[in-house]
């Protein structure tokens, strides 16, 4: 949440300074600095990561509230002279430190923010001190947890601007977003639809061999039962002719009986 501020900062009259401990940031350029402070600007910024006071005319920190989650400091274009030793004490975790267009004379004001030891960055662009003789050599030697002096490394490398660096960061997230919504690469779904077809035509393979085993034990079966029923046939054929066999021998029989009976009553006559 960022909040900023032209004129000065309301005092709430009591009570607990709603919606304070949610601020992240807060720049107070050009506000109105009386006897060394903003009004308004107190200890309850807990969340306060980046403060920027530029051209408020401020002349001491003495009076700068503790913040201790405080990463960027902008004090450009004051009247700073010294008095650097409460950075250490109240912002503790600074990276990023703007002095530039201050009183800051010597390098002895500057000392007191080895303290500072997660400071990576400092600009005293336009302060006096910058005058001194091997002046950036003196100050990378003082300082030797800075990275950056004036906006450029040792190397004369220059530093990466916050700004790009979070759209850098948010181009990056939009890219992820971007590859989620669309879905896996091109070619991917191509290498899934062949790989479907392969199993597809394997099962296709597996079944037809399977139906033509079933095709032929079927047809093997089915000639087994004609085979059998032509056997049975024969069987039952074979049967009849022999019945018929029987029954004419019994015929012929019964007629030479009849026969020889004829003959012995012809006889008697």
């Amino acid at each position: 949440m960022s909040f900023t501020v032209q004129g000065t900062l309301e005092r709430r009259p009591e009570g607990p300074e709603e919606g304070r401990d949610r601020v992240t940031e807060l720049v107070l350029d050009n506000c109105l600095c009386v006897n060394g402070e903003i009004e308004g600007l107190n200890d309850t910024f807990k969340k306060l990561e980046f403060l920027s006071m530029a051209n408020v005319e401020l002349s001491s920190l003495a009076r700068l509230p503790s913040l201790n989650k405080l990463q960027k400091l902008e004090l450009s274009d004051n009247i700073i002279s010294g008095g650097l030793e409460v950075l250490a004490e109240k912002c503790l975790n600074l990276t990023y430190l703007n002095l530039s267009g201050n009183k800051i004379k010597d390098l002895n004001t500057v000392e007191a923010l080895q303290n500072l030891k997660n400071l990576k960055s400092l600009d005293l662009f336009n302060c006096e001190i910058t005058n001194l003789e091997d002046y950036r050599e003196s100050i990378f030697e003082l300082l030797q947890q800075i990275t950056y002096l004036d906006g450029f490394d040792q190397e004369d490398n220059e530093a990466p601007d916050s700004e790009e660096e979070d759209d850098e960061d948010g181009d990056e997230d939009d890219k992820e977003e971007e590859e989620d919504e669309a879905g896996p690469p091109e070619g991917y779904e191509e290498e899934e639809e062949e790989e479907e077809e392969d199993e597809d035509e394997d099962e296709d393979e597996a079944g037809s061999e399977l139906g033509e085993g079933e095709e032929e034990v079927g047809l093997s079966y089915m000639m087994k039962e004609e085979i059998q029923d032509e056997e049975d046939d024969d069987d039952y054929v074979e049967e009849g002719e022999e019945e018929e066999e029987e029954e004419e021998e019994g015929l012929q029989g019964e007629k030479r009986k009849r026969d020889a009976e004829d003959d012995g009553e012809e006889e008697d006559d």
